[in-house]
């Protein structure tokens, strides 16, 4: 049985991208579309002073953000990522200006400009189902914490709101389209996370088409795989590995700055009176002050977007090339590097066999082994890369292997679930 409620919405708010889906109540969801003719809305936030604003502190989300901080970003702050933190207990606000804004404000701030980009299509609604990772990302993630930050974000958005784990979301949406029973595995790799669901379809027509057998997950993904490209390219330009003094000691520069660059959820958080001060006595006392007064400017021009793009697009090209450019310039930096695709995925393999580990833990708590699975299903951005999907063909075979709609498909399940009666049989 279906739910035909006026408004119904299934919302995949990704760690990099967020995506909306409005269930029909009968048939497929459409994707909302936003006012610049996009469905994907990238996930961050820009904050200026404007004197016209009540509190004169504005605000812009999605590729508005983006803009703005392109116009003016040393007068900006921008932050990409934060979904990373919603589980960190070490997080606790980000210092925006002169302001201090927890997680939840950040959430409902981004959630608002979104529906403001959304035409009216997420006014109102009586009932949105929220995609949620299998496992946050963090060193020591809370999901207790978690859930309550996420319970303030979504609070008075709809009249009922669900959450359902993201890959369930993208299976229940992919069995649509079979025609006969299977075992699905469905890998669903964001920007934070990457999670695994072995679901039992039904043939087409059954009372209840998809059956949850297990799940597993880790707060790992493609947002990792950039910090290895940082930390090999980028980070010795700024004094990774370098030393200062202290008295009669020479020491090592703290290695905690150098984590927090290759993290985009805690670059744009370095920008703060008590960070720049530390690190200007650091520079004073560095044995190379220059690298450290590399570090300062990248952090006071807010440099975070282009270093981002630049290895996103370093990313991308190894998807597809077996070389690829790395040119990154900015805060008297400037880097232009050739990378081999079997270069990165020497950076990256402890981290894709971390990967290949949970797999084997999702099945392990379906009860089935790689010889029961029919289908295998792969979504999100860091699914394309080579070495990732190689888990999956060298296991499974590429006859079994289906993927698309790497940045929608979640969406469109949360919206299908949405329209069923029971939703409380899928809620994570």
């Amino acid at each position: 049985m279906t739910f035909s409620p006026r408004r119904a919405i299934g919302l995949d708010f990704g760690t990099t991208n967020t995506v909306a889906a409005q269930a029909s109540g009968v048939g497929d969801p459409s994707l909302v579309t936003l006012d610049d003719g996009e469905a994907v809305f990238r996930t961050a936030l820009c904050f200026w002073h404007d004197e016209d604003v009540r509190g004169g502190l504005a605000v812009e989300a999605g590729s508005a953000a983006i803009r703005e901080y392109l116009e003016f970003p040393s007068d900006s702050r921008f932050l990409q990522s934060f979904k990373s933190v919603a589980a960190s207990a070490s997080f606790d606000t980000a210092p925006v200006f002169e302001r201090r804004l927890p997680f939840e404000e950040l959430g409902r701030l981004f959630l608002g400009k979104l529906a403001g980009h959304a035409g009216g299509a997420l006014d109102r609604l009586d009932r949105i189902v929220v995609g949620r990772p299998v496992a946050w990302a963090g060193a020591r993630p809370d999901e207790a914490l978690a859930r309550t930050r996420y319970d303030a974000m979504f609070a008075g958005i709809a009249r009922e709101v669900h959450y359902v784990y993201e890959p369930l979301a993208a299976a229940y949406g992919h069995a649509a389209g079979l025609n006969e029973p299977a075992t699905l595995l469905v890998a669903d790799f964001g920007g934070g996370t990457s999670d695994f669901s072995v679901v039992r379809v039904a043939e087409p027509g059954a009372p209840r088409r998809c059956v949850p057998m297990g799940h597993a997950g880790i707060g790992l993904a493609g947002d990792r795989f950039d910090a290895r490209i940082v930390e090999r390219l980028v980070l010795p330009f700024l004094g990774k590995g370098s030393q200062y003094r202290s008295f009669d000691k020479v020491l090592d520069i703290p290695g905690g700055y150098f984590a927090d660059v290759a993290d985009w959820s805690r670059l744009a958080l370095m920008r703060n009176r008590r960070t720049l001060a530390e690190l200007d006595r650091l520079r004073r006392s560095a044995i190379d002050p220059q690298a450290i007064g590399r570090l300062i400017a990248l952090i006071e021009n807010e440099l975070g977007f282009p270093l981002y793009d630049a290895v996103g697009r370093l990313k991308r090209a190894l998807s597809s090339a077996d070389a690829a450019r790395f040119a990154f310039e900015g805060a008297g930096v400037d880097i232009a590097a050739e990378v081999t695709r079997a270069e990165f995925e020497g950076w990256i393999a402890d981290d894709v066999a971390r990967i290949a580990a949970t797999v084997d833990k999702a099945l392990a708590a379906a009860g089935v082994d790689e010889g029961q699975v029919d289908w295998v299903f792969l979504t999100g951005g860091t699914s394309l890369v080579p070495a990732v999907r190689s888990i999956f063909t060298d296991r499974f075979g590429a006859t079994l292997i289906e993927s698309g709609g790497e940045l929608t498909s979640i969406a469109h399940g949360l919206a299908l679930i949405a329209q069923q009666d029971d939703v409380a049989a899928w809620a994570a």
